[in-house]
């Protein structure tokens, strides 16, 4: 059984575990149903719409690495708010990160909160962030938002897990290959796997 409250479980069978990378999940979650949705928005949005009409889970749970300014190296952060933070049509008189004639808020507020776990706001966007300086959202992923907006629309149960391997700035590209790895084993303990 996968745990998320003292009045939440589901069937370890019936849930989806969601990675950009196969290096994010390991070897630890190699029998349970893993789906590899690849890097960025577009490929993780067809990835998971595909497998929700063929594997038709109760659960989907988003695990991976992310950069962070505000939490640090090693942390893992639940985020149940997302944010689109490429998406930027201001010239139209549309506030930023908000996607014209979609009825979403420029905040996506979807998913289970785990308690123990701090909470952040997850900004995805289709590029590698390296200079974090805004203020609306404290992590930084490429996949989440686009997973998140799935799952609420096809009604889904939606769990988001994210594992601090870089601080989103300067040192980001040389942190996260060394830091990635150790995603995995942190999920795990936190599943109990």
């Amino acid at each position: 059984m996968i745990t998320i409250n003292n009045k939440v479980q589901f069937a370890k069978e019936n849930v989806l575990f969601v990675f950009a990378l196969e290096m994010e999940a390991a070897a630890i979650f190699e029998k349970l149903n893993t789906l590899f949705v690849g890097v960025g928005k577009v490929n993780a949005a067809y990835e998971l719409t595909k497998a929700i009409y063929e594997r038709k889970p109760d659960l989907i749970i988003n695990l991976g690495s992310a950069g962070s300014s505000r939490f640090k190296k090693g942390d893992v952060i639940c985020c149940s708010q997302f944010v689109q933070r490429d998406m930027d049509v201001r010239g139209l008189g549309v506030e930023q990160y908000v996607t014209p004639f979609a009825n979403i808020p420029s905040v996506l507020e979807y998913g289970f909160k785990i308690e123990t776990l701090p909470q952040g706001i997850c900004g995805t966007g289709d590029s590698f962030e390296m200079e974090h300086t805004e203020t609306k959202y404290d992590v930084v992923d490429m996949e989440a938002y686009a997973l998140a907006t799935i799952a609420m629309k096809e009604e889904i149960p939606f769990l988001c897990l994210k594992y601090i391997s870089d601080g989103a700035d300067d040192n980001a590209a040389e942190d996260w290959p060394v830091l990635v790895h150790k995603a995995a084993v942190a999920f795990g303990e936190i599943f109990q796997i």
